[in-house]
């Protein structure tokens, strides 16, 4: 075998990420890139050196490419993926998998029956800091999990995105926005979701614009842009989250992790490096004494990965005949769990989750992504 042959579809702000993390890993080889506006997809790879460029047909139709990566808005997502897998490529697509769960498990068994793949974002759960907080968790060094506490909190991306609309639109908000990422780590730690309960709120039903041609404008603010969320799994842990794009109080990436010997703390599951840490139960607590911990340090690896990652482990996987890491299905799951809080915070219920996930694999122990191995 050789470099597995890809073409990408949509190729917005995100396409340099792929591009830059792609063309330096030895096992796949971008062929094209396409895109609704064939001028953009041309200076794109002109930009990063891809031999071909056109629309999303071209990409489809090219004979070289295994693999299709689409970066398309979340709105098309189902559509574009379908295609691929009606075209005989395999999908690696953005999160998250589509916006309704008709559609995304319509695409599944697609996929299944035509022997082909599908990958889903976020591929953070590649990254080498997840990947050792993992492997110590499951080493038992906070003995058996119990529960779960995770933060992204900001003032909301209408401060610095030029066009942020669609951040508030249907599909989008903190949850469908952010929470795969989150939601995604705690599913790889704590196993299935079983059930949700969310309630959420908006700051104003109104945004503006503080950036851009259009700063001063303002827009409509359509879905919650705060939700919290109670958690249940089916192993019987729990957690609790907050999403908000409406914090005075910046606070980003916290997830922790208690158990029964100990809490951990890991990077935030948007990077793919970041700390890792933990303490242990302080014992018995006597008048006088201190109730300072000592953070216990956990050392890892720290490659330089980024998105892409995932797509690269599909690649391999195929080829080595066993499962990746973010699958169709585990993105399926999470689609699952954020659409389930959505609809808890919409109806004040709690709702039951009815998908499920195989436990998420570790990475082969050795996994270098800089090696050429195909």
């Amino acid at each position: 075998m050789s470099a597995v042959g890809i073409g990408i579809i949509g190729v917005g702000v995100i396409s340099d990420t792929y591009l830059e993390n792609l063309s330096a890993f030895p096992d796949v080889e971008v062929l094209i890139v396409g895109d609704l506006l064939l001028d953009r997809a041309q200076a794109q790879a002109e930009k990063h050196g891809v031999p071909a460029f056109g629309s999303a047909d071209d990409v489809l139709a090219h004979p070289g490419v295994d693999l299709v990566i689409n970066l398309t808005i979340p709105a098309v997502h189902i559509e574009v993926s379908r295609k691929a897998i009606a075209a005989g490529k395999h999908v690696w697509t953005e999160k998250p998998l589509g916006l309704d769960r008709e559609g995304a498990a319509e695409l599944l068994r697609e996929a299944d029956a035509a022997g082909l793949r599908v990958g889903s974002a976020p591929d953070t759960l590649l990254g080498p800091a997840f990947q050792a907080a993992r492997r110590a968790i499951d080493d038992g060094v906070i003995g058996r999990p119990l529960f779960a506490q995770t933060t992204f909190q900001t003032q909301g991306p209408d401060l610095w995105h030029p066009s942020p609309a669609f951040l508030f639109a249907q599909g989008a908000g903190p949850l469908l926005d952010m929470g795969p990422y989150y939601f995604s780590a705690l599913v790889s730690l704590l196993g299935p979701v079983d059930r949700i309960a969310a309630v959420g709120t908006k700051a104003r039903e109104e945004r503006e614009i503080h950036t851009g041609p259009n700063a001063g404008t303002t827009f409509p603010v359509e879905v919650p842009s705060t939700i919290q969320i109670v958690t249940a799994f089916e192993q019987g842990t729990s957690a609790q989250s907050l999403l908000s794009f409406d914090s005075a109080l910046e606070r980003h990436g916290v997830v922790e992790i208690h158990g029964t010997e100990g809490t951990i703390v890991i990077a935030d599951p948007n990077q793919f490096a970041g700390r890792i840490a933990y303490v242990k139960p302080l014992g018995v607590i006597r008048d006088g004494m201190s109730f300072e911990q000592e953070w216990i340090e956990i050392e890892h690896e720290d490659v330089k990965v980024g998105r892409g990652l995932g797509a690269l482990d599909m690649v391999r996987a195929i080829a080595e005949g066993r499962p990746h890491v973010a699958s169709g299905v585990l993105g399926f799951h999470v689609l699952d769990i954020l659409l389930s809080a959505q609809e808890s915070a919409a109806t004040g219920q709690t709702v039951v989750v009815e998908s499920t996930v195989a436990p998420v694999p570790l990475l082969p122990e050795g996994f270098d992504p800089f090696a050429a191995t195909l």
